[in-house]
């Protein structure tokens, strides 16, 4: 079988499993095939709902003469970034050394066959020679000519890149005071960088800066961050029809999207909204979420592609013409000014999507209609323009259940929840977290994926970190000895199997993961938060819950860590920077002992009125069994009793609800 990916799991690796190309999985046999033929290995990372991995698919993996080449010369390994974030990472940072440019997928990188260092990288290269670009059986024969023929040259240059990326967060930790002095340098470059005109990062292309954002309403700065979502919401980056948003605009006007949706995106998008007012749009990301994204088990599903019937975003976009068809007169009259389709196309000069172009209160006004009639219009367009998308031909579902994903998103439902007070949300969430216990849980080990291959994929710092932060979040919305227990032992896996014991931190495998050329730790944030930064968050959440020291030791240590990170790129990493801020300002942490719902209510009430965005609340039932750390210590008393402290310091117990926002404000 000269193609080995079609017994894969990975949606995105059987793509390809009827290439001509003599595609790999990454393993011990195409590694040992490349030691025992000396070829190098061609390495090809990308994801599933990648639309320059599919181009570059249908140009040269699927052309028989390419493949020939690629099969002649290298071994051929494809790997799903989304399964193997620890290859991606390396190889990434490789690929930036060797470029000196930043990277993305297709990843495509060339690697001695015994010691698997890259000696040539890339991302995607077309097959005829364009954007500047060389063609890539050019590519191919230069760079296997290059391994011939100046084999000395190669592992001088693997020898300086082996150093390089052995010296990546092997530096010393700050033994100084630590200050904000990178918060402050941060929020100079956030406000230097801002686009006043469309929010987000200035130029194109932009992306959500989710983790930026959510940094920045901690600290009290909401203007940026909800003139950022306002446009977002309106733009083309957001499905105006069908909820949930695509991964990034390649306008500054959030017009255009690549319009693959990734699941983390939404995961970190939906408690932005709920929390700054936008209610609506919140919804429509969960019906999304609800409707397309939900597998059976309770578990969520990756990405949708960006492509279907190979074009990118034949599904999402419209001819003027058809939408006229679709609705009636009046429906158009109101849809047409506000969606932008009595303008020009938006989209490669021939079709349109949808943008919110004029505000539907300034459409009713010109039509002479009220604003509610012009709403219910707009509400039946919809429904028509959903219900005719749907019978088109769907892009590809990534149906992986990752495990940091859906902690992220386990997460995001939770604070939504609590933002919208809607309890009812928890069940999402619950089903979810239930699958990762169910699937994703074995024998005291965390897998990246749940389902029946979990075991070849041991979980990575993001794993453990996220669903370590997603249980605190469900804790403070329902109480669950499973789910602190469970908290409890993560905490203790990042301490014995990733934390870096020299100098701090914790690597992003674990002690026994299989050796690769580099071991990541990771401080800066890319699509997902930080492990580190997430895991130094809740190890203090958590520390200060139970008054568990060793968890405050480690994410003081973590922060010494990745202080001089800080310091250097200040604004790439604002997961490290929220974990230091929670540092220099403890946040208040509430133990409620009440005993039945009622009880439970009206603290809830009470605590709801305080409005306090720093304030963890945990509701815990007066027969609650016996409890870790020094909530063995906090009591139950008639009617309720509050323990309130930030940080180390606590308040004398209340026995009024009425006490609680006078305490909440000290």
């Amino acid at each position: 079988m000269p193609n080995h990916l079609a017994a894969e799991s990975s949606p995105y690796l059987r793509q390809h499993a009827d290439n001509p190309v003599h595609w790999w999985p990454w393993s011990d046999a195409a590694l040992a095939a490349a030691r025992t033929q000396e070829k190098p290995i061609l390495l090809s990372i990308g994801y599933s709902a990648c639309h320059w991995c599919h181009v570059m698919a249908h140009e040269s993996f699927e052309d028989a003469a390419t493949a020939a080449l690629m099969n002649e010369l290298f071994i051929c390994i494809k790997v799903d970034r989304e399964e193997r974030p620890d290859l991606d990472r390396i190889y990434q940072l490789a690929h930036q050394a060797l470029t000196r440019r930043g990277g993305g997928w297709p990843l495509t990188v060339f690697l001695t066959p015994d010691d698997h260092l890259p000696f040539y990288a890339g991302t995607y290269f077309p097959k005829q020679p364009r954007y500047g670009m060389p063609p890539f059986a050019q590519v191919l024969r230069e760079v296997r000519r290059w391994w011939d023929t100046q084999r000395g040259q190669v592992r001088q240059q693997n020898s300086a890149l082996s150093e390089f990326l052995a010296d990546q967060g092997r530096g010393e930790s700050n033994q100084e005071t630590l200050d904000d002095t990178p918060i402050r340098a941060a929020m100079n470059q956030i406000e230097a960088g801002f686009d006043p005109h469309n929010g987000g990062h200035r130029g194109a292309p932009k992306f959500p800066h989710c983790t930026e954002m959510d940094l920045l309403l901690d600290l009290g700065k909401p203007e940026h961050v909800e003139f950022t979502l306002a446009r977002m919401a309106d733009g083309g980056i957001h499905d105006q029809i069908g909820g949930g948003f695509a991964r990034y605009s390649v306008d500054e006007r959030w017009e255009i999207p690549h319009f693959e949706k990734m699941l983390y995106d939404n995961a970190q998008l939906l408690p932005l909204y709920a929390a700054s007012g936008h209610a609506d749009v919140a919804h429509g990301i969960l019906g999304w979420l609800l409707r397309e994204m939900t597998a059976p088990s309770g578990g969520f599903y990756a990405a949708l592609d960006a492509d279907s019937e190979h074009e990118e975003g034949r599904f999402y976009v419209w001819q003027r013409d058809e939408v006229r068809a679709l609705l009636d007169p009046d429906e158009f009259a109101v849809a047409a000014p506000h969606w932008g389709f009595d303008r020009a196309p938006n989209f490669e000069g021939k079709t349109w999507n949808p943008i919110v172009a004029v505000a539907l209160a300034d459409v009713a006004q010109t039509l002479g209609i009220a604003p509610d009639r012009a709403a219910e219009l707009l509400a039946s367009a919809r429904r028509r323009l959903f219900a005719a998308r749907a019978l088109r031909v769907r892009p590809g579902l990534d149906d992986k259940i990752l495990t940091s994903w859906n902690a992220l998103m386990i997460a995001g439902i939770a604070r939504t929840a609590r933002a919208l007070d809607a309890p009812p949300l928890l069940g999402l969430a619950e089903r979810a977290l239930d699958n990762l216990y169910a699937d994703a849980w074995r024998d005291g080990r965390l897998y990246a994926k749940a389902g029946v291959d979990a075991a070849r994929f041991p979980g990575y710092l993001d794993d453990y970190a996220i669903l370590l932060h997603a249980l605190l979040e469900m804790l403070q919305c329902r109480w669950s000895a499973r789910d602190l227990a469970w908290a409890i032992v993560l905490a203790e896996c990042l301490l014995e199997r990733f934390v870096d014991h020299e100098h701090g931190g914790f690597f992003f495998t674990a002690h026994d993961h299989e050796a690769l050329i580099q071991r990541p730790k990771p401080f800066t944030d890319e699509a997902l938060p930080s492990g580190n930064g997430v895991a130094a968050r809740a190890l203090l959440h958590l520390g200060h819950l139970l008054g568990e020291t060793r968890y405050l030791d480690a994410a003081e240590r973590t922060l010494r860590a990745g202080f001089s990170t800080m310091r250097q790129m200040p604004q790439a990493c604002c997961a490290m920077l929220h974990a230091l801020n929670d540092f220099l300002h403890p946040r208040t942490h509430v133990a409620l002992r009440v005993d039945g719902p009622t009880e439970e209510s009206m603290w809830r009430a009470a605590f709801a009125k305080t409005n306090s965005r720093r304030v963890d609340a945990y509701f815990i039932p007066a027969q609650a069994g016996k409890l870790p750390g020094i909530l063995a210590t906090q009591h139950y008393a008639a009617g309720g009793l509050a323990y309130v402290c930030r940080g180390t310091q606590c308040l004398p117990p209340l026995q009024s609800a009425a006490g609680l926002g006078p305490a909440l404000r000290v």
